[in-house]
């Protein structure tokens, strides 16, 4: 039987952000193919996925989330598993040379994508009732398999390569053992022994494009032309928007094809040209809002599951938009993150809006006892 609390307790003001959100992208979208026919194509179906993403957003909600949560070994273990199809039979999708890409018919699915939100479902699981582990030998037991379930698709990720979705994972992993109560020392003792391996992941895994990106980001201006255009053009085009922006359509770096990976990578490049300082920060206010609103809904969790759900989701979505927009700004090495609700990809859509469901899904049953 239908229980009324569920639609009185709906969180419209979330589903009302991200539905803003998507309407602002979906603009970007369509400004950011306008000036090149080969590109048309990309807005039609960036569409349909964004169409698609409500319709799991939807679809969500009709499952418990504790339920999800339960589901999300399998889940998580299936897309392990197709992290190895990635590596035997992957494609490095249209334009690339790396081998992160699924292929299915007309399809390019991108496994590492989901591997995030199957993660945080995974790990809600996982620590449900660590509040019982009264020994700290059960703790560090229950940390350390945590640790397992991430470091087999970070390898996995690595070896694509995808440096990028493999440190995103990381960000989306310690907030959530932080929280089940991960030692700030012990946090610490991870940081620096992260550091000290810096120059060894330097000098034996770090791919020679990777090596570039990273010396590019610290003087783009070394290779103009080559590692370093992305970011020099990505910064033209945010500063030629000024205030109010060149308006819809009218700026160069994006209609002219200056700008590289406008669909994707650098649509808030093509989105601050045309928009200005002023449509920027409004955008930047909204996943603000975004943020402050799903992190409140933490604080009122009732048990350990919807926290590290919470947790999860919220590191996932921030993490994505101050990681782009460091890109776009020239403030963080390109790695090819993409803006949550505004770059083309239907992986990245479908993964960001099961992400929002989940959220919506805990809000909607906070009248709940545990």
């Amino acid at each position: 039987m239908f229980d009324r609390r569920l639609l009185s307790n709906f969180d419209w003001i979330l589903l009302g952000l991200v539905v803003v959100l998507c309407s602002v992208g979906m603009l970007a979208m369509y400004s950011a193919t306008l000036g090149s026919p080969e590109k048309q194509g990309y807005f039609t179906r960036q569409t349909y996925w964004m169409l698609t993403g409500f319709g799991v957003v939807l679809a969500t909600q009709f499952v418990h989330y504790r339920t999800w949560a339960r589901l999300g070994i399998f889940l998580h273990l299936a897309v392990v598993g197709l992290l190895v199809l990635v590596l035997l039979y992957g494609t490095g999708g249209p334009g690339t040379s790396v081998q992160r890409w699924l292929k299915m018919g007309p399809i390019f699915m991108q496994p590492s994508e989901f591997c995030k939100i199957t993660l945080v479902l995974t790990l809600a699981y996982h620590f449900r009732d660590s509040g019982s582990d009264n020994h700290r030998l059960m703790k560090l037991l229950r940390m350390a398999w945590s640790a397992l379930l991430i470091l087999v698709p970070v390898a996995l990720i690595v070896r694509q390569p995808d440096l990028g979705t493999a440190l995103l994972l990381l960000i989306i992993y310690f907030p959530i053992v932080f929280l089940m109560g991960l030692s700030t020392w012990t946090l610490l003792g991870l940081g620096v022994l992260g550091a000290v391996s810096l120059p060894i992941a330097w000098l034996s895994y770090l791919k020679p494009y990777q090596k570039e990106r990273i010396l590019t980001f610290l003087n783009p201006e070394r290779d103009p032309l080559g590692a370093g255009y992305h970011i020099i053009q990505s910064k033209i085009a945010v500063g030629s928007g000024q205030f109010w922006g060149t308006g819809l359509g009218e700026g160069t770096q994006g209609q002219l094809n200056f700008l590289p990976a406008s669909h994707t990578d650098f649509i808030f490049a093509v989105f601050s040209e045309e928009w200005g300082f002023f449509g920027s920060m409004f955008v930047l206010l909204l996943f603000l809002l975004l943020t402050l609103w799903s992190l409140a809904g933490i604080f009122r969790s009732r048990d350990h599951v919807s926290a590290v759900l919470s947790v999860g989701v919220v590191a996932m979505i921030t993490s994505h938009v101050l990681i782009n927009i460091g890109m776009t700004l020239g403030l963080m090495p390109v790695v090819g993150v993409p803006l949550p609700f505004f770059s083309y990809g239907g992986s990245s859509t479908l993964t960001m809006m099961f992400g929002v469901g989940l959220l919506l899904n805990i809000r909607m049953r906070r009248f709940e006892t545990t």
